[in-house]
């Protein structure tokens, strides 16, 4: 059976007020540990939609958001369904949707570009 049709993670809540860094080893907070602890579980779970909810969240890092989404891409998870079925709440800051949605393109165009590197020194 799929997973319910919506998940909400409510990051200040559920994980912590301050998200930082990207891996383990900056802190207990830190992207990697997001993803694969709170994310990756939610849409491996089948939800059609998880809403990432940054309300009471008081600061992040760019580190961590780009681990938490280009991570995803980088191990697999094609960026259109990331796109699609990934929703942010921001509260109060209106670009954290658009930069989130930039780490992924990033992290795509940079797949993109390391296989098309590599059929050419194959080639």
């Amino acid at each position: 059976m799929a997973g319910t049709e919506m998940t909400e993670i409510k990051v200040a809540e559920q994980f912590t007020p301050y998200p930082f860094g990207r891996y383990p080893t900056h802190g207990p907070y830190s992207g990697q540990r997001f993803r694969e602890e709170i994310l990756r579980p939610a849409i491996a779970n089948g939800d059609r939609s998880v809403v990432i909810d940054f309300t009471g969240v008081r600061s992040y890092s760019s580190s961590f958001l780009e681990e938490v989404v280009g991570g995803l891409v980088r191990a697999g998870i094609d960026p259109e369904r990331l796109k699609n079925c990934v929703r942010i709440v921001a509260g109060s800051d209106s670009l954290l949707e658009s930069e989130i949605i930039g780490y992924i393109e990033e992290a795509s165009n940079h797949l993109i570009n390391r296989h098309a590197d590599g059929a050419v020194k194959m080639g």
